[in-house]
């Protein structure tokens, strides 16, 4: 696929296209002159995941050659939710719990991308300024006649909730539309050429594309990247202890850092170009690397994606962890630790240190993980279900580590 715009072709040579609208006008526009390009995020949590990552990475390269990002923030949209991808309708949020999830969402941001009013600057916008202030009436008047049913009944959000009979609100039917205007206007405030977003919105951003034809004349475009799985077919996002947030108070540095390290042999080349900015030459080396050997690659990886969301500080705490943690054999600082006092300590089973340092969800959880040989105290194997801990669990520094299998580790801290 020959692109001339130097935009184009590191997207698509880093992995991250999956399809697009006119892409030989899209080419061409972006070698002619900088645009806007947007995507939006819906404000459901206080955090994004690493499933919003690739998004995120789209907008820092459309920053780094020389474009607009526009950061939308769903907070009408949000009020509405989006189906795609879910069987059941997502719980409705009050403004006030939109506004807190709105601003956690805002420090991820801060961190990729530059903010401000020069030409490339980044903008966030909140397509409640738009949206909470439609007239009904007047709105379908203006647009509504510009929407078929017959095509949004073909939608895939809308027929996989069909086909398994489930059900599909009148306000979720709706999300399509509102979505489109979004792209409509944001041309008008912006200039916004472009839409991108992940390959289930692409029914939604093309829609956009029509209406904006329709209503304003205009030519615009839309851009999707694939969905990301890892090679044994799981969905980006999440670990075996849950979401892999992106913000620091939802998810250690550690545990973050640990994600992208214990990333499977096979994913390594791709998330190199995906997650990072390691030049492709650089890239081509580690995943050349073969058995022991790809675990620099796998380091790398990890350092890399840390720096970027948690800054070369916290990746370099979290590296120093590992090794001190996995090949030294010791406590290590920086691991997550639960802080209990010591008068509380007979009261602690070690089910509950499990639960509640994030280790497991569930007691049945940790029953089968001591039964299966694979949680620990203190680097031995855990072999009663009801085991109290105990005041000689724990070092000369009040320390007790635990761990669920190889690779996810904590520390009971004793405070006086």
């Amino acid at each position: 696929m020959n692109t001339s715009s130097a935009f184009l072709t590191e997207l698509i040579g880093r992995g991250y296209m999956h399809q697009a609208t006119n892409l030989d006008g899209l080419d061409e526009l972006l070698s002619q002159q900088p645009i806007s390009a947007y995507i939006g995020f819906d404000c459901t949590a206080d955090s994004l995941h690493v499933g919003s990552l690739i998004q995120i990475m789209m907008l820092r390269l459309l920053q780094k050659h020389g474009h607009k990002p526009i950061v939308l923030m769903g907070g009408g949209t949000t009020k509405v939710g989006d189906p795609s991808g879910k069987d059941e309708a997502r719980p409705l949020l009050s403004d006030q719990d939109i506004e807190i999830n709105k601003e956690g969402i805002r420090k991820i941001f801060e961190k990729y991308l530059t903010f401000g009013d020069g030409p490339s600057d980044a903008v966030m916008v909140d397509n409640a300024d738009w949206l909470d202030g439609l007239a009904y009436i007047k709105f379908l008047r203006d647009f509504g006649s510009h929407f078929s049913i017959n095509r949004m009944m073909g939608m895939e959000s809308v027929k996989i909730r069909l086909e398994r009979e489930q059900n599909l609100s009148f306000i979720e039917f709706n999300y399509a539309i509102l979505q489109a205007y979004d792209f409509c206007e944001l041309r008008r405030r912006y200039g916004c050429a472009l839409q991108m977003g992940g390959s289930d919105q692409w029914g939604n951003i093309v829609t956009g594309i029509d209406l904006t034809r329709r209503v304003d004349g205009q030519e615009v475009f839309g851009l999707t990247s694939p969905l990301i799985t890892t090679a044994s077919g799981a969905k980006m996002g999440k670990s075996a202890a849950g979401a892999v947030w992106l913000n620091e108070d939802k998810l250690s540095t550690f545990d973050f850092w640990q994600f992208w390290r214990n990333s499977e042999d096979a994913d390594v080349g791709r998330f190199l170009r995906l997650f990072t900015e390691l030049p492709e030459t650089d890239i081509q080396q580690l995943e050349a690397l073969e058995g022991a050997d790809i675990n620099t690659a796998k380091i790398a990886l990890a350092n890399a994606v840390t720096t970027l969301c948690h800054g070369k500080g916290a990746a370099d705490s979290a590296a120093q962890t590992a090794r001190q943690s996995f090949s030294e054999g010791g406590i290590a600082d920086g691991l997550p630790t639960l802080t209990i006092a010591a008068s509380e300590l007979e009261q602690l089973s070690l089910i509950d240190a499990f639960i509640q340092i994030g280790l497991a969800s569930s007691k049945g959880e940790v029953r089968r993980l001591i039964r299966g040989g694979g949680a620990r105290l203190n680097n031995q194997p855990a072999k009663e279900e009801d085991y109290m801990l105990q005041t000689t669990d724990f070092d000369k520094d009040g320390k007790a580590q635990i761990a669920a299998g190889k690779k996810r580790r904590a520390v009971i801290q004793l405070s006086s």
